[in-house]
């Protein structure tokens, strides 16, 4: 057996990433990345607010919360879950505002797409802003009214577009 003094360094150095290659990929494969969960209780029942992140912050003076990478938010009580790349719950104000390709979804199919979204908790409120030369997307659910077991009559057609010159 050869001493570790006698071999040349780029042997060594092969041999050093040949051992932790195989370590550093089972770690990463094995061991996923720290996802932090903040839960808050709203105060007028109790209910949970669940806030999962890369990286969360909480700063006990202002009640505010950040949470930044990967955000998902899971509201049962409001039937509502979000994703967005930021959050920010203001517990004082009672308002949760969303930053960066933001996808809310309500139970029973309803969803907004933008690129900001103020949720009021107490107002039940969504106000929706785009990303610049960009539109808010949102998807609303509509129950056909039915009439003695019939379906209700179809909507009167839309007018024509008439262009001003």
């Amino acid at each position: 057996m050869i001493p570790c003094s006698d071999l040349p360094k780029s042997q060594i150095l092969r041999c050093a990433i040949a051992l932790a290659l195989p370590v550093a990929l089972l770690s990463a494969i094995a061991l996923p990345p720290q996802v932090q969960t903040a839960t808050a209780q709203t105060a007028a029942s109790n209910r949970p607010l669940t806030i999962r992140a890369d990286v969360q912050e909480y700063d006990a003076k202002s009640q505010i919360v950040t949470a930044r990478g990967n955000v998902q938010m899971l509201y049962p009580a409001r039937q509502l879950q979000a994703t967005a790349a930021q959050a920010q719950y203001f517990t004082k104000d009672r308002r949760i505002d969303f930053s960066g390709n933001v996808y809310i979804l309500q139970q029973g199919g309803n969803s907004i797409r933008a690129e900001k979204v103020t949720y009021l908790i107490d107002e039940g409120r969504f106000v929706a802003l785009p990303q610049s030369n960009r539109q808010v997307e949102s998807i609303y659910m509509v129950q056909e009214a039915e009439s003695g077991g019939q379906s209700a009559k179809p909507a009167p057609g839309t007018p024509p577009f008439k262009r001003s010159n």
